[in-house]
């Protein structure tokens, strides 16, 4: 009986509100196009690198979502070739070669404005966890576009700061993200 009850009502709402229930259970979805941009500061001047090279794969299943976001250490570019080649040595760009991103959050939050993730970043060799980052939220139709900024800093992977005439660069590089994913 509960189950004939649980199909009449599900069958009885209206499209988009089955839509949004198929959402929130279980969807897969695919990183169509990337932005990620660093920020690093020093008194002396301010440098900003980009990748547009990241992959990722999100997962929804009973509730929760799990994203995967990758991205090669050496496609960022900061418009310097040798200020790219320090960054690289600097964190271990070689030795570990790509920027990996992992998060969950509640699939609820599939359909909101606000999403608050939790992720964990390994990044040259060293993995930092990030509670509760904001990221804003926009759909139209199969795509969904996702914005914010990972406050990430270099003590938090271990990386000793570049110093430019003997002063280091700001512990702070916040990353700005801007992805648009795809519902498959």
């Amino acid at each position: 009986m509960r189950i004939a009850l649980l199909l009449f009502l599900v069958a009885a709402l209206p499209a988009g509100a089955r839509a949004q229930a198929a959402a929130q259970s279980d969807s897969q979805w695919q990183l169509e196009q990337s932005t990620l941009s660093y920020h690093m500061s020093h008194p002396m001047h301010e440098v900003d690198g980009v990748s547009h090279a990241a992959k990722g794969k999100g997962t929804c299943h009973e509730g929760q979502c799990d994203f995967l976001i990758a991205a090669p250490v050496k496609s960022f570019d900061s418009g310097d070739t040798n200020r790219d080649l320090h960054m690289l040595e600097t964190t271990k760009g070689a030795q570990f070669p790509m920027v990996v991103v992992r998060t969950h959050f509640p699939a609820s939050e599939l359909n909101e404005a606000t999403v608050y993730a939790d992720l964990e970043v390994q990044f040259g060799g060293q993995t930092a966890h990030y509670q509760h980052v904001t990221f804003q939220r926009t759909g139209q139709g199969k795509d969904v576009r996702i914005t914010g900024t990972v406050p990430t800093t270099c003590s938090d992977f271990k990386i000793e700061r570049p110093t430019f005439l003997t002063v280091p660069i700001k512990n702070e590089i916040p990353v700005k993200v801007e992805m648009t994913w795809r519902l498959q």
